[in-house]
């Protein structure tokens, strides 16, 4: 084996080792120079007010290449290099008359046609960093921040958006396009230039030179709520995703974002995003442990189907033992809940996890509502929710429900007052859950 062959085997086997000491290195840098040389386009070279001066530019060049014999003329292209584009293979564009196009700029939004006039140079992470702090982004946004708008509507883009929208390009609603005459056109699916509009995607830049494209935009909320569904069984996540999609009823409410990850024929994890006015809070779902009495278990069941109508919900005993009075934060069970002969009364822990069916339907749920009605009624009956879980109760009716007269001593006896938060401030929620409550609830 000569020293060429050893030293291909030894990258090949030490391949781990070289990514990580040159590969990942050499890649961040890199990734650094591209953002470098970004800024300084949009710092000091972008203009939006010369995109026309810019397309003329464009169209001189085509129309100086139309001079040449044709005999001599070489078949255009972009003079952009192949080592800038993601596309895993390379045109011989060293063969072909090469016309520049620098186009980076983001040049209109347009909130009431809710669209956006961006040149083709403009990245998905330009764009997104644009809207997203103005509340919207593009309706098929791919994943890939370095990949160009023009890029994407000259070949083809899918998200995990694209159950509600379709392909990328069925979010452009007009191209600008210098053609190969010199002439600047633009394309829309019901003008003169119709055929064009929909032969530009896939075409790859063998039409003509994309200068300009319209986009569809989306409102978006601050925060996207991401739920991870473990699905075993090859046709129960393939129905799954039929049915989430709206593959199988067009009219069936769909998330906002959706995909799968098949790890094998018959394990996969179903990914169900949707846009939320706040970070992951009570407004979505149900974390409740309550100790309620057995003697009115029945009662239990029926509350959590009024309120939440989460099944399956946990349910095992407990006893609570009557300490006497002030003996602790629990009251002493009542007299008719005490088991006979007994000094302790049963009771069980109501354990409701989950999303109500409401909100599965996509129908508005007043969560704080729907928690407060479970608290009155678990007060009713003497039981206790725990206080890691979702406790919505003011300072009155928390003292109502425990019985916090021993607590309160021994607070003041040890000094504890002053040197550590209440117990109430200790379990109640950080933000205002009411008045978030209010909010989710208004109108859209």
């Amino acid at each position: 084996m000569d020293l060429k062959q050893r030293i291909a085997r030894w990258m090949e086997d030490h391949r781990g080792l070289i990514v990580v000491l040159v590969v990942l290195p050499l890649s961040l840098i890199f990734d650094a120079l591209i953002q470098l040389r970004l800024w300084i386009i949009r710092k000091f070279i972008s203009a939006p007010e010369k995109h026309d001066e810019r397309v003329r530019t464009i169209q001189s060049q085509v129309l100086r290449w139309n001079k040449h014999p044709k005999a001599e003329r070489k078949l255009m292209c972009t003079a952009r290099p192949n080592w800038q584009s993601l596309s895993t293979t390379f045109f011989r564009k060293d063969l072909c008359h090469k016309i520049s196009i620098p186009l980076y700029d983001i040049l209109e939004l347009r909130e009431s046609h809710m669209t956006i006039r961006v040149e083709p140079m403009v990245s998905v992470g330009q764009a997104t960093a644009f809207l997203v702090p103005r509340g919207y982004t593009l309706a098929v946004c791919l994943e890939v921040a370095e990949a160009t708008l023009g890029g994407l509507a000259m070949g083809v883009g899918m998200t995990t958006y694209s159950h509600k929208i379709g392909l990328y390009q069925e979010g452009i609603v007009a191209y600008e396009v210098v053609l190969a005459d010199g002439s600047l056109v633009k394309a829309t699916k019901d003008n003169e230039y119709s055929d064009l509009y929909y032969t530009l995607p896939w075409s790859h830049g063998t039409l003509g030179f994309l200068v300009e494209l319209e986009l569809k935009i989306i409102k978006i909320k601050p925060h996207l709520k991401l739920e991870y569904i473990p699905v075993k069984g090859q046709k129960q996540y393939c129905d799954m995703m039929r049915d989430l999609s709206g593959a199988l009823d067009k009219n069936r409410p769909t998330p906002d974002y959706l995909e799968a990850t098949v790890y094998n024929r018959e394990e996969a994890v179903i990914m169900v995003g949707n846009f939320a006015d706040v970070p992951d809070t009570e407004q979505h779902k149900v974390f409740q442990d309550i100790v309620l009495p057995m003697t009115q278990l029945e009662d239990q069941i029926d509350k959590n189907e009024e309120l939440f109508d989460i099944y399956p919900i946990l349910i095992y005993p407990c006893r609570i033992y009557d300490h006497g009075p002030h003996r602790g934060q629990l009251r002493p069970p009542r007299r008719e809940q005490m088991v006979p002969g007994a000094d302790y009364g049963m009771f069980n822990d109501l354990g409701v996890y989950g999303v109500p069916r409401v909100v599965k339907e996509k129908k508005r749920f007043d969560a704080v509502d729907a928690m407060r009605k479970m608290e009155r009624f678990t007060e009713e009956v003497g039981g206790y929710p725990f206080l890691y879980a979702d406790t919505f109760m003011t300072r009155q009716e928390f003292e109502k429900m425990f019985d916090l007269m021993a607590y309160d001593q021994v607070r003041r006896k040890y000094n504890a007052e002053g040197a550590f938060p209440h117990l109430h401030d200790k379990i109640k929620p950080e933000i205002d859950v009411v008045e978030v409550g209010k909010q989710y609830m208004d109108p859209l």
